[in-house]
């Protein structure tokens, strides 16, 4: 959960989850579905699929315990090498060495690493003199003491240089190069998309997808649409193209239900909501072609808070509550 999160967002969502399933058992023996739906607000969802689907390796290959060794933990999903070496070192007091970032920041200054972060020399770098500087008798207090070093002294910008219990050792601070270190190459530009969505309505209640496993959002639930294309003539033109081609189906696009404006991690959306209806004739039972989304169902508005959803589509739902 912690996972570029901060620990004041994360706090609420741990106390839910140890509430609902206070051991790996209860966690394997869990609905997927309520399992994004307590998770809903916190963001990369694929994390809730891996912890849920580490739990079930755990129980059905491990006995229900979690592995101590790297290479076996390795082999859960979402279980990086930070988080193997952060459980092995820190649950089970194994001798191996923790990479996150703020470690990563430690090392560069401590010891003048000048080459840019993410490169797999820098990285190689990095790790060698992690591995070689490791307490082998505290190898979980060491790897955790360095985090809180580098997460409330040696902070990426500005540094605590003179509360720092390293300051004689620091390289970095004797050459005057704490606030260059480590050195990260400039960030591409954030991709900005125009997405719309149809708020399909038939009676009383609407229309709402379940994005295919494996997408961004994989198993929430959405309001049909898409990324508005060069060769569309307008978002409601934009929009009938892309419910042709997740649903099969055709539709007649009505009034503006909003816009809405959201950041994920490697691009930003402005999304514009249309309430529609299905054209005469039309059904999702005889579409034409094979629908993209995982499945579909008609809900009515006081029902959609049963069903895990990102942020922007759940603010249409609750918008369509007031109506």
């Amino acid at each position: 959960m912690l996972q570029q999160t901060q620990v004041e967002t994360v706090l609420p969502y741990y106390d839910r989850f140890l509430a609902a399933w206070p051991n790996v058992e209860a966690l394997a023996n869990a609905e997927e579905q309520h399992v994004l739906r307590l998770w809903e607000g916190l963001g990369y969802y694929r994390r809730a699929l891996n912890l849920h689907h580490s739990a079930k390796m755990i129980v059905d290959q491990y006995d229900g315990e979690v592995p101590r060794d790297v290479r076996e933990l390795l082999k859960l999903p979402g279980v990086g090498a930070y988080t193997a070496a952060a459980i092995a070192s820190i649950a089970y007091g194994e001798s191996v060495a923790a990479m996150d970032g703020n470690i990563r920041r430690v090392y560069a200054r401590l010891y003048v690493v000048g080459d840019y972060l993410g490169e797999k020399e820098t990285e190689a770098k990095l790790h060698a003199l992690a591995e070689k500087t490791l307490s082998r008798e505290r190898p979980g207090d060491f790897n955790q003491a360095l985090m809180d070093l580098g997460a409330m002294i040696c902070l990426p910008r500005n540094p605590l240089c003179a509360d720092c219990p390293l300051i004689k050792s620091c390289l970095a601070f004797k050459q005057g190069l704490a606030n260059e270190l480590p050195r990260r190459k400039a960030k591409a530009k954030v991709p900005h998309w125009v997405v719309t969505a149809a708020v399909i309505q038939e009676g009383k209640k609407v229309l709402i997808a379940q994005r295919a496993k494996g997408d961004l959002l994989g198993g929430m639930w959405e309001f049909p649409g898409g990324k508005l294309e060069e060769s569309d003539l307008s978002l409601k033109d934009g929009l009938k193209r892309e419910i042709l081609e997740e649903l099969g189906v055709h539709i007649d696009v009505g009034e503006p239900l909003g816009v809405y404006k959201h950041a994920y991690t490697h691009y930003k959306i402005t999304l514009h909501a249309f309430l529609s209806r299905l054209q005469a004739g039309e059904s999702l039972s005889s579409q034409h072609g094979e629908p993209e989304c995982e499945t579909f169902e008609w809900v009515l508005p006081k029902d959609l808070s049963q069903y895990p959803m990102g942020k922007v589509d759940r603010l249409i739902s609750e918008r369509l509550l007031k109506m």
